[in-house]
């Protein structure tokens, strides 16, 4: 056996939902740019879960089941309040709410297809609640209704803050959103595979997908971005703060990639937005200290930054709370994690690897009375 640590460069499956081939990301082979600039996140949930851009039939449908499952059960709300406000971390929060979420649904532990589907919509609808809900409730605040007349990325917004948000806001947000849909076979995707390939149920799969992206390492990096951002604090301190952690061999959290070489393709439309929304808002501090970072890291060790570092000034442009951000990454990613579930469940194989064994060779039990000390 050969083994790869990290499993890097290991083909572990084949997919027909996303692609990362030179640089290039697509969904369904369209390409991440062309998505960015032109598609709502609905159209991509639809596009990730049918392999096809929707006609406007099928959007209306789906965006009228969205609608129709957004609201949690009034027992999440409760249990939310249960919490003890000031220890807990929204990633765990939303974690612990998916895995409760299936104790309520009737069609929890059901396999067929058709039933799966329907946990997905459900699955899709009920996050942007989840994490709104519990970001108002830890600040003594009641969760606002989803509103159906507006879009996925509006009502995200309109839950937070209870105010409908500006167009520029939704054009940010939604940009957000589609540029982290999915991601080929990442970490939590993987995880929610594996999970599932047991024939495990959608509910598991998706807690499972939320502790592998609550790492800094995966999601957690656009929060230690925002850390860091706010320990720099000015443009004057960016180039002493940065070359130190540079000579100390530190890392630099939202720059490199494991796939791509040359730069990741989503980070350009992430800070468009931060130029724009920093701008817009009368404080262009982050935005200019990302690029002052970036100037240094990407000169100094040749790492381009990836698509986490300029979503944290895009987030903070939007007046949300830094330990969200990881929260709203997932409220995008489970479109990939369910389109991964179901498209795992339809060609299933347990997924079951091998190790590389390194400890000691054959050895003979001895009792205990006749070991040495």
């Amino acid at each position: 056996m050969t083994v790869t640590r990290g499993l890097e460069g290991v083909v572990a499956t084949s997919s027909s939902i996303s692609s990362i081939i030179d640089d290039t990301l697509t969904y369904v082979g369209y390409n991440i740019d062309d998505l960015a600039e032109n598609a709502s996140f609905e159209e991509v949930i639809y596009l990730l879960w049918h392999r096809k851009l929707p006609t406007q039939a099928e959007l209306e449908k789906l965006n009228k089941e969205l609608a129709d499952n957004a609201e949690l059960p009034k027992e999440i709300i409760e249990h939310f309040k249960l919490y003890p406000i000031d220890k807990v971390h929204p990633m765990g929060a939303l974690r612990s709410a998916v895995s409760l979420l299936g104790l309520y649904d009737e069609e929890a532990d059901l396999m067929e297809s058709e039933a799966n589907y329907r946990k997905a919509v459900r699955l899709q609808a009920k996050m942007p609640a989840i994490v709104t809900a519990f970001a108002r409730i830890r600040k003594g605040l009641e969760p606002i209704a989803p509103r159906k007349d507006l879009s996925f990325a509006a009502n995200f917004l309109y839950m937070l803050s209870g105010k409908e948000p500006e167009p520029i806001a939704v054009e940010a947000f939604n940009k957000a959103l589609v540029l982290h849909a999915d991601h080929e076979l990442n970490a939590s995707t993987f995880t929610a595979r594996v999970c599932v390939a047991t024939l495990s149920d959608v509910y598991s799969g998706i807690t499972a997908a939320i502790g592998a992206l609550k790492g800094p390492l995966h999601g957690g990096a656009n929060e230690a971005v925002m850390k860091m951002l706010t320990e720099i604090g000015s443009v004057d301190n960016v180039d002493s703060y940065i070359r130190e952690k540079l000579a100390k061999k530190e890392k630099i959290m939202g720059f490199g990639h494991r796939v791509y070489r040359q730069g990741d393709p989503r980070a350009k439309h992430l800070k468009l937005m931060s130029e724009k929304l920093t701008n817009l808002t009368g404080k262009p501090e982050y935005y200019e200290m990302s690029t002052q970072i970036e100037s240094i890291v990407t000169g100094e060790k040749n790492l381009p930054p990836n698509v986490d570092f300029y979503s944290a000034s895009v987030y903070d442009s939007l007046g949300i709370d830094h330990d969200l951000f990881t929260p709203i990454f997932a409220v995008s990613r489970v479109s990939g994690w369910l389109a991964h579930i179901l498209e795992q469940y339809d060609n299933n194989r347990l997924i079951r690897p091998r190790a590389e064994y390194t400890g000691p060779g054959m050895q003979q039990y001895i009792p205990v009375q006749q070991r040495g000390q």
